[in-house]
């Protein structure tokens, strides 16, 4: 099994490329320090997984993992980060994220999450697997109006407030309004919260 490894720390770079070539069956193919580096490496040379960092200098690494699954949806990513905050896992599920490990997950654990992902597997972290788990309790249908539900479709696709104004034939202002309304009724903060949301609760 071949894997990449993408961390802007280089001994934990390092050590993971240890841990991997010491691993009978694994063997580390390439590493990189950065996103921008990762894409264009990553998709020249593939490997079965990706070992990912999410914060790195330049581009994230969530962003990286969508550009290259747009172009290679069979690699699996398996992020490894010390973000345990809800915002950066559901972005990171959502960009196509296959597993969720905290940095401080053991090494045999982390290499049976890398097995177990190769098999098809979500390996996560126990407190991430609780977070996501939690996200799909049942909870009362949020009630968002079919104006509100137009401009949250329109967020879920990438689209700008100026995008979804001229779509809708409305003032930008308007669309802020909606949007406002949007995340008091979702009980969300941002952009990407409300987007990870909708996407878990098939709300668009």
């Amino acid at each position: 099994m071949e894997i990449a490894i993408v961390e802007d720390d280089t001994i934990i770079r390092e050590s993971l490329a240890i841990l991997i070539n010491g691993t009978p069956g694994l063997t580390c193919i390439s590493t990189f320090s950065t996103a921008e580096a990762a894409v264009k490496g990553l998709l020249e040379n593939p490997p079965d997984i990706v070992l990912l960092d999410i914060t790195l200098p330049g581009i994230s690494g969530i962003d990286a993992m969508r550009k290259i699954r747009a172009e290679n949806p069979d690699i699996d990513f398996l992020v490894l980060t010390i973000h345990e905050d809800r915002e950066q896992v559901f972005q990171a599920l959502c960009a196509g994220a296959s597993g969720y490990l905290v940095k401080d997950t053991p090494s045999s654990e982390i290499l049976e999450s890398i097995y177990d992902c190769y098999r098809g597997g979500a390996p996560m972290s126990s407190k991430i697997a609780r977070m996501v788990v939690n996200s799909f309790h049942v909870a009362p249908k949020v009630a968002l109006t079919e104006r509100e539900k137009e401009v949250l479709t329109f967020l879920c696709n990438g689209s700008t407030y100026k995008m979804i104004a001229a779509s809708l034939f409305v003032s930008e202002g308007t669309v802020h309004f909606h949007i406002k309304n949007i995340y008091k009724k979702l009980e969300v903060n941002s952009k990407s919260e409300a987007v990870a949301k909708a996407l878990t609760e098939k709300l668009v």
